[in-house]
């Protein structure tokens, strides 16, 4: 059973954070499913202190969900300080710390994977939040810059030091972004590197690509990202069905639960944003995609989720 700090977790796999997508309605879908938890999507730290509108929609939680986990991303750790604060507030179970996105927009920034190379700002970031908050605090990292500059162990034993309950290591450097292959012998390294709880991320497109990682590495856990967009069945043994109505029913699930919870002027352009992932591998699935794009309205896109329309 994946522990942390004083939370155990029905399932070891995890719904990891990926912007545009895991916001509540597709976490209450990934927990129904069976997730062990989710994390919500990135949360800038100054648009949390700014109280910038698009970021306090992110906070959107309810108690069904829980046990839940917002990740915060940043350079300033003052600034990182008070978001995690005000994050506090709205009662997730853990705070994770983003020191592994590549993307350029947050890297520019000295935020996300860039926080790898300067472990002096790191650990006061994290010694900040820490002694700001009595929540867990989970940090996730990446190998390291590059293929040369692999410090994943000694990173994560500052991480460890510094107060963090556990890590989530993507086993991709910052160079590699999302390409390439992943180098599972990392996660292996941090977590033989550490006592505290390490979650292995990377390429995991099944149950059984993440049950042969837990086993491979000896990771207390594993996050999955990419491979459950689309796919929620990704939590469960059995996988993804291969009757076309079964997938369906859970698309229409999804999108019910878009409509529930999700402002109506964004209601449309944040399904088919989901909706087209449902369809990989369905026969005509190119076709399909086109028309939930082109559907000028929520009935008409409706309409191409009806298996008897197929």
């Amino acid at each position: 059973m994946l522990r942390i700090g004083k939370l155990a977790f029905d399932s070891p796999f995890v719904l990891a954070p990926l912007a545009g997508y895991t916001d509540l309605p597709f976490r209450l879908l990934c927990r129904s499913f069976g997730a062990g938890y989710c994390v919500s999507e990135m949360i800038s730290c100054h648009g949390l202190v700014y109280r910038q509108a698009n970021t306090l929609r992110m906070l959107a939680s309810i108690a069904e969900e829980k046990p839940v986990a917002f990740q915060l991303f940043g350079a300033d750790p003052e600034a990182m300080a008070d978001a995690a604060e005000i994050l506090a507030a709205y009662n997730p179970d853990m705070l994770d710390i983003n020191m592994g996105c590549p993307v350029r927009k947050v890297t520019r920034k000295g935020a996300g994977a860039a926080l790898m190379t300067d472990l002096r700002l790191a650990e006061s970031i994290l010694a900040k939040v820490v002694a700001r908050v009595s929540l867990p605090i989970t940090v996730k990292i990446r190998s390291g810059k590059d293929s040369q500059s692999i410090n994943a162990p000694a990173f994560a034993r500052m991480l460890e030091d510094t107060g963090a309950s556990a890590i989530t290591v993507h086993a991709r450097t910052w160079s590699q972004a999302f390409s390439g292959t992943i180098d599972q012998a990392i996660i292996s390294r941090v977590k033989q590197a550490v006592a505290i709880p390490v979650i292995g991320n990377g390429d995991i497109l099944s149950s059984a690509d993440g049950r042969q990682m837990m086993e491979e590495t000896g990771c207390d856990g594993v996050m999955i990202g990419r491979g459950a967009l689309g796919n929620p069945w990704v939590f469960q043994e059995s996988g993804r069905p291969s009757e076309v109505r079964e997938i369906m029913a859970v698309a229409g699930r999804h999108l019910a639960l878009i409509e529930k919870f999700l402002p109506a002027e964004r209601v449309l352009g944040y399904i088919k944003n989901h909706m087209c992932r449902y369809f990989k591998g369905l026969p005509g699935s190119s076709t399909l995609r086109q028309k939930v794009l082109a559907a000028p309205d929520l009935p008409a896109l409706k309409r191409q989720l009806d298996p008897d329309f197929l």
